[in-house]
Protein backbone atom coordinates (compact mmCIF):
# COMPACT_ATOMS: atom_id res chain seq x y z
CA UNK A 1 0.00 0.00 0.00
CA UNK A 2 1.26 3.49 -0.83
CA UNK A 3 2.52 5.33 2.25
CA UNK A 4 0.34 8.06 3.77
CA UNK A 5 1.68 11.51 4.55
CA UNK A 6 0.40 14.47 6.51
CA UNK A 7 0.72 17.90 4.97
CA UNK A 8 0.32 21.48 6.04
CA UNK A 9 0.58 23.40 2.79
CA UNK A 10 1.84 26.82 3.93
CA UNK A 11 -1.61 27.45 5.42
CA UNK A 12 -3.63 25.99 8.26
CA UNK A 13 -5.39 23.41 6.11
CA UNK A 14 -4.34 19.84 6.85
CA UNK A 15 -4.70 17.18 4.19
CA UNK A 16 -5.38 13.57 5.17
CA UNK A 17 -3.36 11.72 2.54
CA UNK A 18 -4.76 8.41 3.79
CA UNK A 19 -8.28 9.41 2.72
CA UNK A 20 -9.56 7.05 0.01
CA UNK A 21 -10.69 9.91 -2.24
CA UNK A 22 -7.04 10.91 -2.70
CA UNK A 23 -6.02 7.49 -4.05
CA UNK A 24 -5.81 8.92 -7.56
CA UNK A 25 -3.08 11.47 -6.69
CA UNK A 26 -1.40 10.02 -3.60
CA UNK A 27 1.33 8.22 -5.53
CA UNK A 28 2.45 11.36 -7.38
CA UNK A 29 2.29 13.56 -4.28
CA UNK A 30 4.93 11.97 -2.05
CA UNK A 31 8.16 13.61 -3.25
CA UNK A 32 6.40 16.93 -3.80
CA UNK A 33 4.86 17.07 -0.33
CA UNK A 34 8.26 16.29 1.20
CA UNK A 35 10.13 18.91 -0.86
CA UNK A 36 11.06 22.31 0.57
CA UNK A 37 10.37 23.95 -2.80
CA UNK A 38 7.17 22.26 -3.93
CA UNK A 39 6.90 24.05 -7.28
CA UNK A 40 10.44 22.99 -8.21
CA UNK A 41 9.54 19.43 -7.25
CA UNK A 42 6.44 19.60 -9.45
CA UNK A 43 8.52 20.73 -12.41
CA UNK A 44 11.08 18.00 -11.81
CA UNK A 45 8.31 15.39 -11.92
CA UNK A 46 6.80 17.00 -15.02
CA UNK A 47 10.19 16.80 -16.72
CA UNK A 48 10.65 13.14 -15.73
CA UNK A 49 7.23 12.35 -17.20
CA UNK A 50 7.98 14.40 -20.35
CA UNK A 51 4.73 16.33 -19.90
CA UNK A 52 3.86 18.47 -22.91
CA UNK A 53 0.77 20.39 -23.96
CA UNK A 54 -1.15 19.80 -27.20
CA UNK A 55 1.31 22.04 -29.07
CA UNK A 56 4.27 19.93 -27.89
CA UNK A 57 5.54 22.55 -25.42
CA UNK A 58 6.90 21.32 -22.05
CA UNK A 59 4.55 21.74 -19.10
CA UNK A 60 6.00 23.89 -16.32
CA UNK A 61 4.29 25.14 -13.18
CA UNK A 62 4.95 28.83 -12.62
CA UNK A 63 3.90 31.50 -10.14
CA UNK A 64 0.48 33.07 -10.67
CA UNK A 65 1.99 36.51 -11.31
CA UNK A 66 3.60 35.13 -14.47
CA UNK A 67 0.16 35.07 -16.12
CA UNK A 68 0.05 38.20 -18.32
CA UNK A 69 -2.76 40.65 -17.65
CA UNK A 70 -5.73 40.16 -19.96
CA UNK A 71 -4.69 36.63 -21.01
CA UNK A 72 -6.97 33.74 -20.08
CA UNK A 73 -5.55 30.94 -17.98
CA UNK A 74 -6.43 28.14 -20.42
CA UNK A 75 -5.19 30.04 -23.47
CA UNK A 76 -1.90 30.80 -21.70
CA UNK A 77 -1.28 27.10 -20.99
CA UNK A 78 -2.15 26.21 -24.58
CA UNK A 79 0.17 28.84 -26.02
CA UNK A 80 3.14 28.46 -23.67
CA UNK A 81 2.93 25.20 -21.69
CA UNK A 82 3.19 27.30 -18.51
CA UNK A 83 0.61 26.53 -15.80
CA UNK A 84 0.10 29.45 -13.39
CA UNK A 85 -0.04 27.90 -9.93
CA UNK A 86 -1.03 29.85 -6.83
CA UNK A 87 0.15 29.04 -3.32
CA UNK A 88 -3.04 27.26 -2.31
CA UNK A 89 -4.50 23.78 -2.17
CA UNK A 90 -6.80 24.34 -5.14
CA UNK A 91 -3.90 24.88 -7.54
CA UNK A 92 -1.71 22.34 -5.78
CA UNK A 93 -4.28 19.59 -6.38
CA UNK A 94 -4.62 20.79 -9.98
CA UNK A 95 -0.89 20.28 -10.47
CA UNK A 96 -1.06 16.78 -8.97
CA UNK A 97 -3.83 15.86 -11.41
CA UNK A 98 -1.57 17.01 -14.27
CA UNK A 99 0.97 14.44 -13.05
CA UNK A 100 -1.58 11.66 -12.48
CA UNK A 101 -3.70 12.08 -15.64
CA UNK A 102 -1.57 14.10 -18.08
CA UNK A 103 -3.26 12.98 -21.31
CA UNK A 104 -6.71 13.99 -20.08
CA UNK A 105 -5.44 17.35 -18.85
CA UNK A 106 -3.79 18.03 -22.21
CA UNK A 107 -7.00 17.27 -24.11
CA UNK A 108 -9.13 19.38 -21.77
CA UNK A 109 -6.76 22.29 -22.17
CA UNK A 110 -6.74 21.87 -25.94
CA UNK A 111 -10.55 21.93 -25.95
CA UNK A 112 -10.72 24.99 -23.69
CA UNK A 113 -8.03 26.88 -25.64
CA UNK A 114 -9.77 26.13 -28.95
CA UNK A 115 -13.11 27.35 -27.59
CA UNK A 116 -11.53 30.58 -26.36
CA UNK A 117 -9.80 31.12 -29.69
CA UNK A 118 -13.09 30.59 -31.50
CA UNK A 119 -15.57 32.33 -29.21
CA UNK A 120 -13.43 34.60 -27.05
CA UNK A 121 -13.81 35.06 -23.30
CA UNK A 122 -17.32 36.19 -22.49
CA UNK A 123 -20.05 35.77 -19.91
CA UNK A 124 -21.21 32.59 -21.64
CA UNK A 125 -18.64 29.82 -21.99
CA UNK A 126 -20.65 27.64 -24.39
CA UNK A 127 -21.67 24.03 -23.78
CA UNK A 128 -18.33 22.43 -24.68
CA UNK A 129 -16.28 24.76 -22.51
CA UNK A 130 -18.80 24.45 -19.66
CA UNK A 131 -18.41 20.67 -19.83
CA UNK A 132 -14.62 20.92 -19.89
CA UNK A 133 -14.69 23.18 -16.83
CA UNK A 134 -17.00 20.78 -14.95
CA UNK A 135 -14.66 17.94 -15.85
CA UNK A 136 -11.54 19.82 -14.83
CA UNK A 137 -12.90 21.11 -11.52
CA UNK A 138 -15.37 18.54 -10.26
CA UNK A 139 -15.15 15.22 -12.11
CA UNK A 140 -14.91 11.69 -10.81
CA UNK A 141 -14.06 8.79 -13.10
CA UNK A 142 -16.16 5.70 -12.45
CA UNK A 143 -14.31 2.70 -13.84
CA UNK A 144 -16.93 -0.04 -14.27
CA UNK A 145 -16.43 -3.52 -15.66
CA UNK A 146 -18.24 -4.15 -18.93
CA UNK A 147 -20.35 -6.94 -17.44
CA UNK A 148 -24.00 -7.49 -16.48
CA UNK A 149 -23.12 -6.41 -12.94
CA UNK A 150 -21.33 -3.32 -14.20
CA UNK A 151 -24.23 -2.31 -16.43
CA UNK A 152 -26.63 -2.71 -13.48
CA UNK A 153 -24.41 -0.40 -11.43
CA UNK A 154 -24.42 2.28 -14.13
CA UNK A 155 -28.19 1.99 -14.58
CA UNK A 156 -28.73 2.50 -10.83
CA UNK A 157 -26.36 5.49 -10.85
CA UNK A 158 -28.03 7.19 -13.80
CA UNK A 159 -31.53 6.70 -12.37
CA UNK A 160 -30.50 7.74 -8.84
CA UNK A 161 -31.42 4.41 -7.30
CA UNK A 162 -29.10 5.06 -4.37
CA UNK A 163 -30.34 2.32 -2.04
CA UNK A 164 -30.02 -0.21 -4.83
CA UNK A 165 -26.58 1.07 -5.80
CA UNK A 166 -24.97 1.34 -2.38
CA UNK A 167 -26.98 -0.99 -0.13
CA UNK A 168 -28.48 -3.81 -2.16
CA UNK A 169 -25.64 -3.91 -4.72
CA UNK A 170 -22.88 -2.87 -2.35
CA UNK A 171 -20.74 -5.98 -2.82
CA UNK A 172 -21.16 -5.81 -6.61
CA UNK A 173 -20.16 -2.15 -6.56
CA UNK A 174 -17.01 -2.92 -4.59
CA UNK A 175 -16.11 -5.72 -7.01
CA UNK A 176 -17.06 -4.19 -10.34
CA UNK A 177 -16.60 -0.41 -9.86
CA UNK A 178 -13.84 1.92 -8.74
CA UNK A 179 -14.03 5.69 -8.30
CA UNK A 180 -11.05 7.89 -9.18
CA UNK A 181 -11.35 11.56 -8.30
CA UNK A 182 -10.12 13.86 -11.05
CA UNK A 183 -11.45 17.33 -10.27
CA UNK A 184 -9.09 19.44 -8.18
CA UNK A 185 -11.89 21.61 -6.75
CA UNK A 186 -13.69 18.60 -5.31
CA UNK A 187 -10.41 17.38 -3.81
CA UNK A 188 -10.08 20.74 -2.10
CA UNK A 189 -13.65 20.52 -0.75
CA UNK A 190 -12.88 17.09 0.71
CA UNK A 191 -10.10 18.49 2.86
CA UNK A 192 -13.06 19.35 5.11
CA UNK A 193 -15.57 16.69 4.02
CA UNK A 194 -19.31 17.11 4.33
CA UNK A 195 -22.03 14.75 3.23
CA UNK A 196 -23.46 16.75 0.33
CA UNK A 197 -20.25 16.97 -1.75
CA UNK A 198 -21.23 15.70 -5.19
CA UNK A 199 -19.07 14.91 -8.21
CA UNK A 200 -19.85 15.11 -11.90
CA UNK A 201 -19.16 11.48 -12.75
CA UNK A 202 -18.00 10.10 -16.07
CA UNK A 203 -18.51 6.38 -16.65
CA UNK A 204 -15.47 4.54 -18.04
CA UNK A 205 -15.99 0.95 -19.18
CA UNK A 206 -13.10 -1.36 -18.35
CA UNK A 207 -12.31 -5.06 -18.70
CA UNK A 208 -13.20 -7.52 -15.90
CA UNK A 209 -9.50 -7.88 -15.01
CA UNK A 210 -9.06 -4.13 -14.42
CA UNK A 211 -8.92 -4.69 -10.65
CA UNK A 212 -5.88 -6.94 -11.12
CA UNK A 213 -3.82 -4.06 -12.52
CA UNK A 214 -1.56 -1.96 -10.32
CA UNK A 215 -2.74 1.52 -9.33
CA UNK A 216 -0.28 3.04 -11.81
CA UNK A 217 -1.57 0.80 -14.61
CA UNK A 218 -5.19 1.59 -13.78
CA UNK A 219 -4.58 5.35 -13.95
CA UNK A 220 -2.64 5.00 -17.19
CA UNK A 221 -5.44 2.97 -18.81
CA UNK A 222 -8.09 5.50 -17.84
CA UNK A 223 -5.87 8.40 -18.87
CA UNK A 224 -5.35 6.94 -22.33
CA UNK A 225 -8.96 5.84 -22.83
CA UNK A 226 -10.61 9.10 -21.80
CA UNK A 227 -8.09 11.31 -23.61
CA UNK A 228 -8.87 9.40 -26.81
CA UNK A 229 -12.59 9.90 -26.23
CA UNK A 230 -12.09 13.63 -25.76
CA UNK A 231 -10.29 13.77 -29.10
CA UNK A 232 -13.00 11.85 -30.93
CA UNK A 233 -16.26 12.93 -29.30
CA UNK A 234 -17.84 16.24 -28.35
CA UNK A 235 -17.91 16.75 -24.59
CA UNK A 236 -21.22 18.06 -23.21
CA UNK A 237 -22.52 18.59 -19.65
CA UNK A 238 -25.03 15.78 -20.21
CA UNK A 239 -22.14 13.29 -20.25
CA UNK A 240 -21.96 13.39 -16.44
CA UNK A 241 -24.02 11.77 -13.69
CA UNK A 242 -24.16 13.17 -10.14
CA UNK A 243 -22.52 11.08 -7.43
CA UNK A 244 -22.47 12.07 -3.72
CA UNK A 245 -18.91 10.93 -3.16
CA UNK A 246 -19.13 10.12 0.54
CA UNK A 247 -21.63 7.46 -0.45
CA UNK A 248 -18.93 5.47 -2.22
CA UNK A 249 -18.48 2.27 -0.17
CA UNK A 250 -15.67 2.71 2.33
CA UNK A 251 -15.32 6.45 1.84
CA UNK A 252 -17.21 7.39 5.02
CA UNK A 253 -18.05 5.65 8.30
CA UNK A 254 -21.56 4.52 9.26
CA UNK A 255 -22.83 4.05 5.71
CA UNK A 256 -26.12 2.56 6.88
CA UNK A 257 -29.39 2.37 4.98
CA UNK A 258 -30.43 5.50 6.87
CA UNK A 259 -27.31 7.31 5.66
CA UNK A 260 -28.35 6.74 2.05
CA UNK A 261 -32.01 7.57 2.73
CA UNK A 262 -31.23 11.30 3.14
CA UNK A 263 -33.15 12.90 0.24
CA UNK A 264 -31.29 16.20 0.59
CA UNK A 265 -28.07 14.47 -0.48
CA UNK A 266 -29.11 11.28 -2.27
CA UNK A 267 -31.74 12.97 -4.36
CA UNK A 268 -34.29 11.17 -6.53
CA UNK A 269 -34.04 11.51 -10.26
CA UNK A 270 -35.61 14.69 -11.55
CA UNK A 271 -38.76 13.95 -13.46
CA UNK A 272 -38.76 15.38 -16.95
CA UNK A 273 -41.84 17.28 -18.02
Amino acid sequence: MESCLSLVFNIDEGVDWCAPWLDSVRAVSGEIVAAQQWRDALNLQAKKLSLRNHAGLPINFTAQQDLPAGVSYEAHIGATGLVPTRDNLHDFFNALVWLAFPRIKVQLNALQAAQIASLGVGKSRGAARDAATLFDENAALLAVTDTLEGRAIVQALRTHQWSQLFVEQRQQFMKHAHVFLFGHAIMEKLVRPYKAITAHTLVCWVSPNFHELSAVEQRAELDQQIAAQLQQQELLPTAFSPLPVLGVPGWWPDQTAEFYADPHVFRPERQRK
